[in-house]
């Protein structure tokens, strides 16, 4: 019987050619980023099981990859009450809670205001499905220590431009406020004890609609008339004289977002929850007309990083979708980036072949560089190279020099 070799549900392999194209919009995506000023850190694949199961991580805690304890016996597993009693580790399901701890470990070492890029893959036990894995790719930037909304603008600015220069037209910002909901729910009469669950319903809204929002509420005992059809009013805008209910200073912050952000468009949308506990002020999710779920998003947690340091330290933060958007994304390698396949003849001497490699990239004529025999047949040897990226060709022989070698485009 044949051994399954396909990998673990949810998780994936990329071929060459598809590790180069995300390797090409990750590369994009680091470079805006850098150059807002965000500087790259690192921080292991595991944390301690204690602090992913904090509350810090909302229902993301529930699908976090546990590993167990060493040299655990039979008794420790009959005796252990909750499965996580044995877990002592856990793989990262985000990368907001290692930052949070990354920064309450390193904080004598950081400037006062401190802009972090972290790109790196995240672990969950979804259910998996179309656009969900087990294991994917986040791109995210914070920052941390700027309480007023200097943080949100650059964020923002900077997640809209990385959007740009990869070409994904037609984005927009469904922007909120924590506040503005609190505020919202107090006008409608739900009882501040009953907002959490209230929250949780009406972030279901794109799914089941404002009836099923309407009776949720009902079943919970959210007394709540005209909530739901408040939820679907149209024409939402940022307006400079909006409803008397909204929080004034929560407001003024999105103005400001509109304002300083050129080109972003910007579209209020009071419904907007996300649904992670942590977020204390504006909140932010990225929509394209292409998808039914959002490309990313991001928001204000101030409370955070207090948990770790016993201090409250203000903190933002946005994420984009990468594994959602690189399938939108089409970028080529640049036309003096040029990638090379050397196809030599069998007598030729395996050093003289490296030689000509490394001459060929100290040159400059090539960024990338494969040695390869050369087949009886060589069309499908080329189509194969120009699948891999390749942009050029040339036949070596035993006796090819550096300058007597011809590039051939393989377009």
């Amino acid at each position: 019987m044949a051994t399954q070799v396909n990998p673990p549900r949810g998780m994936r392999d990329f071929l060459p050619a598809d590790k180069a194209r995300r390797e090409r919009v990750l590369a994009v995506i680091r470079a805006v980023f850098r150059s807002h000023g965000f500087d790259e850190i690192e921080t292991p694949v595991v944390e301690d099981s204690e602090r992913l199961h904090s509350g810090l991580g909302g229902d993301n805690e529930k699908l976090a990859f546990g590993v167990m304890r060493r040299a655990l016996t039979t008794d420790d597993l009959r005796a252990a009450g909750d499965p996580i009693e044995l877990i002592d580790l856990g793989l990262r399901f985000d990368l907001t809670v290692p930052l949070a701890r990354f920064y309450a470990s390193h904080r004598a070492e950081l400037p006062p205001v401190f802009r972090a890029i972290q790109i790196a893959p995240v672990w969950r036990a979804e259910r998996p499905q179309k656009g969900r894995f087990r294991q994917f790719m986040q791109c995210d930037i914070d920052i941390i220590g700027e309480a007023g909304p200097l943080a949100e603008i650059e964020l923002l600015a900077a997640a809209a431009d990385a959007l740009d220069a990869l070409g994904l037209a037609g984005c927009s910002f469904r922007v909120n406020d924590r506040r503005i909901l609190a505020g919202m729910l107090n006008h409608w009469g739900v009882p501040a004890e009953q907002h959490e669950r209230a929250l949780i319903t009406i972030d279901k809204l794109d799914k089941i609609g404002p009836e099923g929002v309407a009776a949720e509420l009902a079943e919970s005992g959210i007394g709540a008339e005209g909530l739901a059809d408040a939820l679907t009013a149209s024409g939402w805008q940022l307006l400079d004289d909006p409803p008397a209910w909204l929080d004034r200073d929560a407001y003024a912050e999105l103005l400001a977002l509109r304002d300083a952000v050129p080109g972003a468009d910007m579209v209020f949308d009071p419904t907007l929850v996300r649904g992670m506990g942590y977020y204390t002020g504006t909140i932010y999710e990225i929509a394209h007309p292409a998808l039914g779920y959002s490309l990313g998003g991001g928001g204000r947690y101030d409370g955070m990083i207090g948990r770790f340091l016993g201090s409250q330290v203000p903190a933002a933060g946005i994420s984009l979708g990468f594994e959602r958007l690189v399938d939108l994304v089409e970028l080529e390698e640049g036309a003096h980036q040029a990638s090379v396949a050397l196809l030599h003849d069998a007598d030729a001497a395996a050093s003289d072949l490296v030689a000509l490699k490394r001459e060929l990239l100290q040159s400059g004529r090539a960024q990338r560089v494969r040695v390869e025999r050369r087949p009886k047949n060589t069309k499908a040897t080329l189509d194969r190279l120009t699948e891999e990226g390749f942009t050029h060709f040339a036949f070596v022989r035993a006796d090819s020099t550096l300058d007597t070698l011809e590039l051939r485009s393989l377009g």
